[in-house]
């Protein structure tokens, strides 16, 4: 990519600690129905991670692809509301008026821009990893799960070149360690976002 942007993308999703975020079928149970287990420490730095409650709010446009749409229409509610929603498929047809289907990176970039898109939530593995290796992510915050699924669908996958990270804040509370780190560029690649998205 090497359109200036002037858009964040921010990543904020739930892995095991072996790096899964979801089990072989999709399923999410040892996030969010955990097995009861030991007493955990809370942990704090001096910059803690920003929870759900802030993140989400601080967002005006979300990135997905099939696998992570079709699981949020199996929720009660659509949590999405006020947000335009661009799912990345090149198979899906819908008539949900709710998201904006694009067939590739390049299409949901250009929508992006199309929108005047400010901080863009980035979900669902494959999503991330296209986004990650286009250099389109400035921010990634983990809520590492401490738990061992031993296979799944991976968090992070291939890269062609290392990629650096600025821890920013961390905290650990419930057994789950929260972590936020900036991607570390020494020149933009693809323009400074307009706004800073990290608060400290």
């Amino acid at each position: 990519m090497t359109t200036r942007r002037t858009w964040t993308g921010r990543v904020f999703i739930g892995s095991s600690l072996d790096g899964f975020i979801s089990r072989p079928d999709g399923n999410i149970d040892w996030l969010t129905d955990p097995a009861p287990g030991p007493r955990h420490a809370s942990i704090s730095s001096t910059q803690e991670v920003a929870g759900w409650d802030s993140f989400f709010p601080s967002v005006d446009h979300l990135v997905m692809g099939r696998g992570t749409y079709e699981k949020v229409l199996t929720f009660d509610d659509w949590p999405y509301t006020g947000k335009r929603v661009l799912v990345m498929s090149t198979t899906l047809n819908t008539d949900d008026a709710r998201v904006t289907v694009t067939r590739d990176l390049d299409e949901a970039v250009e929508e992006l821009a199309a929108s005047d898109a400010d901080q863009v939530y980035v979900d669902g593995g494959q999503v991330i990893q296209s986004f990650l290796r286009a250099d389109l992510i400035d921010e990634i915050s983990i809520g590492w799960a401490p738990v061992l699924i031993g296979s799944g669908l991976p968090l992070f996958g291939d890269l062609d070149h290392d990629v650096q990270l600025e821890l920013v804040a961390s905290n650990a509370s419930g057994g789950m360690v929260h972590t936020t780190y900036r991607v570390h560029r020494s020149q933009p690649a693809t323009g400074t976002p307009s706004r800073s998205s990290v608060n400290h």
